[in-house]
């Protein structure tokens, strides 16, 4: 008798813990530019969006919520900011800094360090830190975070050890695996609605990065048929863009038909900028300068949006936020306590219109890249936002680039020179956070050989990106290492 009265107890216990708490929908994009949606990322700034883009449910999302003009992804590229969203933490802290290895050749003028290729155990992933408050997690789509899997690191529900380049992943009604992801993350909603439990559900799209481009064949015509814009011009890039906006469109359905708009955050964001290499031809970034695996502005600034209980519909913020900061703002919403030290600041507040700005306990925004990529543009660069101001180092030649983002978002004057005391001061800011975080830098490379082959770049692949065969669900898909691209 004491025995099922302590089960009852137990149950109960249980039921008001999670009554009442608010359910979170993370949607992911992949290599999605600041204007590569029809929304305009600055309200009344037509150079902020895309001409020829069309994303009408990404446009709904807006106009239920908050965007952000001055969004950030952890990193310029995808590895490093998956890592930084799911555990609030700067890429430089958890050392990983770019996809893979990340090692350098004797082409190159700096040795870029050796970073981790595995997900650390130790971190605390946001599933993790929901789980005690009764939360059911899952992850679906794209891993890329080594070897392990996202059931490793306190995900419920997941696809296994996913990256762009595992096969089987576009069908033609299933470009990108775009509606699969959504199906799969429908049934898990409706499954703990059912229940009456809350949720975390995170749709980590494999669209729209531009190693495969392909949409569903009626979309491209839809696109085909439509005028062209001076900087997006691709039917087959905008038809997919138009597919992962409609299965956005499917999830914001989902959640009014189930009765949970009311209860239920909806997150918006892409893990870097897009590509600005003409070999895709497909992305342009302005009025952002340059483009992914940079810190340019192109690189890393980013479309943001978040709807959800209290926060007032078609608002706007200004205020320069990150990737990381949303486990904050998760674990806050959902009454969590954070005991560990992250680099992120929660957005409750700014949100819900309480505050105006953000009290971050850090002084500055870090991002950090010690390698080179495949572009000519990605060298070793680190990059501070402190204010108005933003500081990039360019570690080749020991130089610095300063920019006042209030007025030049596309950072064509460098005020380093006519702003000393500014350089000054931020250079000390720079050096002040890469110590605190322990980051990785790069070294100069002793072996250089200018005559040396540099690496030849990688171009699109064609088809074969997405999810490993196997079993989906609960442990699905087969160990793979993570890979030399993002």
């Amino acid at each position: 008798m004491k025995y099922l009265f302590s089960i009852l107890i137990s149950l109960l216990a249980f039921k008001l813990l999670i009554a009442d708490k608010p359910n979170f929908v993370f949607i992911y994009a992949d290599d999605m530019g600041w204007t590569g949606t029809s929304v305009e990322m600055i309200p009344g700034d037509a150079r902020t969006k895309s001409e020829y883009y069309h994303t009408p449910n990404i446009e709904k999302l807006a106009s239920m919520g908050m965007r952000f003009s001055a969004a950030y992804a952890p990193a310029a590229m995808c590895t490093p900011s998956r890592a930084a969203v799911l555990t609030g933490k700067t890429p430089a802290e958890i050392h990983i800094t770019t996809p893979g290895p990340g090692l350098g050749t004797n082409a190159h003028k700096m040795r870029p360090p050796t970073q981790l290729t595995e997900f650390p155990a130790s971190e605390i992933s946001i599933a993790e830190a929901l789980k005690p408050a009764g939360y059911a997690s899952a992850y679906f789509g794209k891993w890329h975070l080594g070897q392990g899997n996202p059931g490793q690191h306190g995900f419920d529900v997941h696809d296994g050890s996913t990256s762009n380049f595992t096969p089987e992943n576009s069908g033609p009604d299933n470009p990108k695996d775009i509606f699969g992801i959504n199906e799969r993350a429908i049934a898990f909603i409706r499954e703990n609605v059912n229940e009456g439990r809350p949720f975390y559900a995170q749709l980590f799209h494999y669209a729209v990065h531009g190693s495969t481009i392909v949409s569903r064949s009626e979309s491209k015509e839809k696109f085909k048929a439509a005028k062209k814009g001076k900087l997006h011009k691709d039917a087959t890039f905008a038809g997919m863009t138009w597919d992962l906006d409609q299965s956005i469109g499917e999830v914001l359905d989902e959640i009014e038909n189930l009765g949970i708009a009311d209860n239920t955050y909806i997150v918006f964001m892409s893990d870097n900028g897009g590509p600005s290499n003409p070999r895709f031809g497909v992305r342009n970034n302005a009025p952002l300068n340059k483009g992914k695996t940079t810190l340019w502005e192109g690189g890393i600034r980013v479309p943001f949006i978040i709807s959800g209980p209290g926060i007032l519909a078609n608002s706007h913020s200004g205020v320069a936020v990150t990737g990381c900061d949303l486990f904050p703002t998760f674990c806050e919403w959902a009454g969590v306590d954070i005991n560990h030290s992250i680099d992120g600041s929660s957005l409750a507040a700014l949100l819900s219109g309480n505050a105006k700005d953000l009290d971050r306990h850090v002084d500055s925004l870090l991002f950090h890249t010690p390698h080179y990529g495949r572009s000519q543009d990605a060298k070793p660069t680190t990059a501070i936002i402190a204010g108005d101001l933003k500081l990039i180092r360019h570690w080749e030649t020991n130089s610095y680039s300063l920019f006042d983002l209030s007025k030049d978002i596309g950072e064509k004057k460098n005020l380093a020179s006519s702003q000393p005391e500014n350089l000054k001061k931020l250079i000390a800011v720079m050096d002040k956070r890469l110590l605190s975080v322990n980051a990785q830098l790069p070294t100069k490379n002793p072996d250089y050989d200018p005559n040396a082959p540099l690496p030849e770049p990688r171009g699109p692949r064609g088809r074969g990106q997405g999810r490993p065969g196997g079993p989906r669900g609960q442990g699905g898909g087969q160990d793979r290492p993570a890979r030399g691209a993002d």
